[in-house]
């Protein structure tokens, strides 16, 4: 049987990060990556229904920091350009 979870969307400029791993420590090095990136609120952590752990947090895509901001910059396509003629 599935579990479906409901819940209301994240506010504006903000994403909810789940994380499933098999040890604590991997899920955690996940959330540290993140938060080299964006502010992020304080992570939650519970244990999975096979022995694995869930890490839930809320991230503010709207604040990125570090890494995020140049990669974020970089990938914009500038004002007033658009598709090659070979592009779809």
């Amino acid at each position: 049987m599935k579990h479906i979870e409901t819940q209301i969307l994240p506010s504006l400029g903000q994403a909810e990060v789940r994380i499933i791993a098999h040890t604590p420590e991997a899920a955690r090095m996940v959330a540290e990556a993140l938060r080299h990136c964006f502010a992020a609120a304080e992570q939650r952590s519970y244990p999975g229904l096979d022995g694995d752990t869930r890490l839930h947090l809320t991230v503010d895509t709207a604040a990125p920091a570090g890494p995020a901001r140049s990669w974020l910059a970089a990938s914009r396509t500038p004002a007033g350009t658009g598709a090659h003629c070979d592009e779809i």
